[in-house]
């Protein structure tokens, strides 16, 4: 069982969500605004956040940003802005899953449950055993979830560790989009392949930022590899 919490300004629809993710187990809180779930999450951090982005108040975007300034909490954007370019911003700003309403309850189930699970497995016992892989200056210790650039901790969302951790395990092999998909988001997104594309941006910038001597590189209509510049 989790502990959620989620902001939606529609009674109808925290009530729907709130009493579908009971249903799987879940205890969920459900606020009427992301300044009360941030409240909340300040006294009591919880297992997973659900925002919506049109709220009162601060938005979800904005909830959003504060959360990844802090904590490193799985976050799903659940929200009627379904444009591209809100995609995008939802993603870059380091939420792991953007939901687009109107949505089918048990697919947003799938999604949480699918996420959950990610999490569990990257904090679960199997990897402490596992060798430290290095990259150049990149450095990923399986058994803590820490990966450093020069000695210094790379911080990352749940999704990005995954991803990088599944990468650092491909080393200078092309991985096409549906693997990633299916390695770290453990589901089939059809044609959601997006969400591998801004992932991949967003670690990007962050190794890079973080002066990391390897990077990113993408494989024209197949995928992505992690190579060390200049090698």
């Amino acid at each position: 069982m989790a502990a959620i919490y989620y902001a939606d300004d529609e009674q109808d629809i925290r009530e729907l969500v709130s009493a579908w993710l009971k249903s799987d187990g879940h205890e969920v809180t459900a606020f009427e605004t992301g300044d009360a779930l941030l409240t909340a999450f300040r006294e009591r951090p919880c297992d997973l956040v659900i925002l919506d982005i049109m709220m009162p108040g601060t938005d979800g975007i904005g909830i959003l940003t504060a959360l990844r300034r802090e904590s490193r909490v799985p976050v799903i954007l659940l929200t009627a802005k379904d444009t591209d370019s809100d995609y995008y911003t939802g993603l870059t700003l380091g939420s792991d899953d953007y939901i687009t309403k109107p949505f089918k309850p048990m697919l947003l189930s799938a999604r949480v449950k699918a996420l959950l699970r990610r999490v569990e497995m990257d904090s679960g016992a199997p990897g402490r055993s596992a060798p430290v892989i290095t990259c150049g200056n990149l450095r990923y210790t399986p058994g803590k979830n820490l990966f450093e650039v020069s000695g210094r901790e790379l911080r990352l969302t749940p999704t990005e560790l995954k991803y990088l951790a599944h990468m650092m395990a491909h080393l200078g092999e092309n991985v096409s989009r549906n693997d990633l998909l299916d390695a770290v988001w453990g589901m089939n997104f059809e044609v959601e392949t997006r969400v591998v594309d801004e992932t991949n941006r967003r670690l990007r910038r962050k190794l890079n930022e973080a002066g990391a001597d390897v990077t990113l590189e993408t494989v024209w209509g197949f995928g992505f590899k992690l190579t060390e510049r200049n090698a």
